[in-house]
């Protein structure tokens, strides 16, 4: 029998033996107590149950004897309780973002363990509240605490608290404890499985998570996130198959959810099976043609598989059914980028920065854009601005850097590589182009061949010596030094391995070093 109707039997004995005891006397809080009492047998709304309270409270400060006292108290106590767990209930389903409500409900339950200290269901709905952002911990704790040395005789409620309380510990023993004791009163609950299966992977016990999973599956078939969950535990132990095999019972227990689908496609991404992905996002699509998730998935794998004309009609799906969403107009922007579209991108990231201008992020990706359309010195603005907001943005300064190294501000540049190359001293991007202006720059003071040939170095280690344009790097940098033999050995190799569009470029620097002419960076672009 659930707590809240045991208790409104409790009152009613209660009533029925008082109603049976000596006569009143001089209760002078009698009358209100009885309509108390007969309030709370039909009362079901918090307006309703309100009126219970202040009933009794009208009847303990009209005055009582000793045994309606306690009667009242265990009433008003109850009836606290119940509209505070009725609060409670309401608040969570509305988001849990009504601070109102959940104060109501914490004055309710309150005062109700003010009014009768041991009550377990409102110590667990205390709990729950303070768990929240902005509560109170330890009081919450405590009130768990004290909640599960009262459930004894509720095993069901007991391991609620039980499962609640897990969540509170660092001290994985302790959550281990509390989780196998909940699991052993309330076997039937799946949430507790999923639960110590994530205790399970923390400690490195990946088998034990797999066996608390198939169990929250079998009790809770429907439930995509055991599935979820446990595909994840699948993929840690590296068996993408046996992953995609999980989603694949997922999506024969939920056969109108594209959510399986999904995942599998993201698998399939991970793994680079780009066409594997693509048969199973157009599975979903057949389900739910105005799914986001789908449109926006397929538009990103049909990008990778080069189809750009298919990749943007899914975009402008999306757009049509999320007018001005901007994670939609960011994607809309990259496939127009992709296509070489740079003006119509340019202009989709515009319109995105001004939806949201305080999102440094779109202010970066439109300076690249910008720089990618030769468009340097707006570039060089939009850095700048991303910059006084975030100093720290390596690759704002690693962007602001190529846009002056195109407007032939040298200077400029290596400063801006210099302060990226602190932050990221790793990244092979920023490593070369600093190589690259140190080894190439016109202007004498600026070159320095000896530092250069260390920073392209480094980025060549970086890449494995795959990229044609490190390794052209590593030449120009040899040449400043005046060893043209490893300038024309490494220029050979970047030759060899560079692509159709930069071989022209490429075998024009192998001669000059064949010539024993270092290379030199032309001045600026136009602007």
């Amino acid at each position: 029998m659930p707590r809240l109707i045991r208790s409104t039997v409790v009152v009613l004995f209660l009533a029925a033996v008082s109603l049976a005891g000596p006569a009143r006397g001089a209760n002078e809080g009698q009358d209100d107590l009885d309509r108390a009492m007969d309030a709370k047998l039909t009362a079901k709304t918090a307006e309703e149950l309100g009126e219970v309270i202040r009933l009794a409270d009208s009847a303990l400060q009209k005055g009582l004897d000793e045994g309606n006292t306690q009667f009242a108290e265990m009433l008003l106590a109850s009836t606290l309780t119940q509209r505070g767990a009725m609060r409670a209930a309401d608040f969570f389903a509305a988001g849990a973002k009504d601070a109102e409500l959940r104060q109501a409900a914490l004055a309710d339950l309150d005062r109700a363990v003010q009014v009768e200290a041991d009550q377990p269901e409102a110590l667990f709905h205390i709990a729950r509240l303070h768990l929240l952002p902005g509560g109170d911990r330890a009081r919450a704790v405590k009130a768990l605490d004290r909640a599960i040395d009262l459930l004894d005789r509720d095993p069901l409620m007991k391991a609620k608290a039980l499962l609640l309380r897990s969540g509170t510990t660092g001290d994985l023993d302790e959550k281990l404890a509390d989780l196998d004791e909940a699991i052993r009163l309330s076997p039937g609950e799946a949430a507790a499985y999923r639960i110590r299966a994530l205790l399970h992977v923390a400690r490195g016990k990946l088998e034990e998570a797999l066996g608390d999973l198939d169990k929250a599956v079998e009790l809770s078939p429907k439930t995509l996130g055991s599935y979820e969950l446990k595909a994840a535990v699948l993929l840690k132990m590296e068996k993408p198959d046996e992953a995609l095999a999980t989603f694949e019972k997922a999506k024969e227990a939920n056969p109108d959810s594209v959510e399986p689908l999904v995942q599998k496609a993201k698998i399939h991404v991970t793994q680079g099976q780009f066409a594997e992905a693509l048969a199973e996002l157009d599975r979903a699509f057949a389900l739910d043609a105005e799914d986001l998730q789908v449109l926006l998935g397929r538009a990103v794998v049909h990008q990778a598989l080069g189809d750009k004309e298919k990749a943007l009609a899914d975009v402008d799906r999306a757009l049509e059914l999320r007018p001005k969403l901007p994670p939609v107009l960011r994607l809309r922007a990259m496939v127009l980028a992709d296509a070489q579209r740079l003006d119509e991108a340019i202009a989709q990231m515009e319109e995105l920065q001004e939806l949201v201008p305080g999102d440094m992020s779109v202010q970066l990706q439109l300076g690249l854009l910008l720089n990618g359309g030769k468009k340097h010195l707006e570039a060089v603005e939009c850095f700048s601005a991303v910059l006084l907001r975030q100093p720290d943005n390596w690759a704002a300064l690693r962007g602001r850097g190529d846009a002056r190294l195109s407007l032939g501000q040298h200077k400029e540049a290596i400063s801006d590589f210099e302060e990226a190359r602190k932050l990221q001293p790793k990244d092979p991007g920023i490593l070369n182009n600093l190589a690259w202006v140190l080894a190439t720059s016109p202007t004498d003071e600026l070159r320095d061949g000896a530092r250069a040939v260390e920073l392209a170095t480094g980025a060549c280690e970086v890449t494995e010596y795959g990229q044609a344009h490190i390794l052209s790097t590593l030449a120009a940098a040899y040449a400043e030094t005046g060893d043209f033999e490893s300038a024309v050995k490494w220029s050979q190799k970047a030759v060899e391995a560079g692509s159709e569009d930069q071989r022209e470029h490429l075998e024009k620097e192998l001669e000059s070093f064949r010539a024993k002419k270092p290379w030199r960076e032309n001045l600026a672009e136009e602007p």
